[in-house]
């Protein structure tokens, strides 16, 4: 994950490729689990829409997976479950909006 990533080797018949970006990893991956193709198609709508962080969704998408799982396995129910997520989630965009610094196109000093 970022600058330390590790390198990864893709072998493919003849063809090999060693990257140590997620993008690469990510389009080169056949997977027949559909949350498993859910997380690869999320990592390809960041990489065509930002241009970077398809490791770090990957990555934030599995630990909330995992964490859902947990919950699972305590008995609480999936509904439940989403509605914390999503609590989380507007509570943590209305954080984004408070500490934000508002700039504009003419701003040219970050």
């Amino acid at each position: 994950l970022g600058p330390k990533g590790l390198d990864k080797m893709l072998v493919e018949g003849q063809d090999v490729t060693i990257t140590n970006d997620g993008a690469t990893i990510v389009k080169n991956m056949e997977v027949q689990h559909p949350t498993a193709k859910l997380l690869i198609e999320t990592a390809k709508t960041v990489d065509t829409e930002v241009g970077d962080g398809t490791t770090s969704v990957v990555v934030l998408a599995g630990l909330l997976l995992e964490k859902a799982e947990d919950l699972l396995n305590q008995k609480i129910h999936p509904t439940a479950i989403i509605e914390g997520y999503r609590k989380a989630l507007n509570s943590s965009l209305d954080l984004l909006k408070n500490i934000a610094d508002k700039i504009s196109p003419e701003d040219r000093k970050i």
